[in-house]
């Protein structure tokens, strides 16, 4: 199995596979616009610009589940990040990340790569998951680790 077998529902509410990103390399993130990991889009979307000709995509995956830090609309978070971060790469549909109701990737995301506790459980916004070019987990970050600590990992990569 590798995330290319899950569908998931874009901001617009339509479903789409992630089958399309094939053979490309990933990040997914769970992200919040009232976070004090937030200012991290900047630099999610400076990877973006400098690997996406490459063939590196930034999935992002707005999630309400922590202290709130996501409220409003899918169009209310997309102005926000276009807006303020400029950000170009594709976001999807709020979801959540852990409990009863997590979002079907997530359960797939945190059976791969558990964490360092090992509980598998996404412990705040802007956990980030890097995915090789055959839709395998190929390693897990933090809220804490920023985008540019991750820089040499994408490449490696791609």
């Amino acid at each position: 199995m590798s995330v290319y077998e899950y569908h998931v529902k874009a901001m617009d509410g339509t479903t789409q596979s992630l089958s399309q990103y094939k053979g490309k390399v990933l990040l997914i993130v769970n992200t919040a616009t009232g976070c004090g990991f937030t200012p991290q889009y900047d630099g999610l979307q400076d990877l973006y610009e400098k690997y996406s000709p490459r063939g590196f995509e930034i999935l992002d995956f707005p999630c309400n589940q922590f202290a709130s830090q996501a409220p409003g609309s899918e169009d209310e978070i997309h102005s926000f990040c276009t807006g303020r971060f400029g950000i170009t790469f594709p976001q999807f549909a709020k979801i959540n990340v852990n409990g009863a109701d997590e979002e079907p990737l997530y359960t797939y995301l945190k059976s791969q790569k558990p964490g360092i506790m090992g509980s598998g459980n996404i412990k705040w916004n802007f956990t980030k998951f890097l995915i090789d070019r055959y839709g395998n987990v190929a390693d897990r970050f933090s809220p804490v680790e920023s985008p540019r600590s991750i820089d040499q990992k994408i490449a490696a990569l791609l």
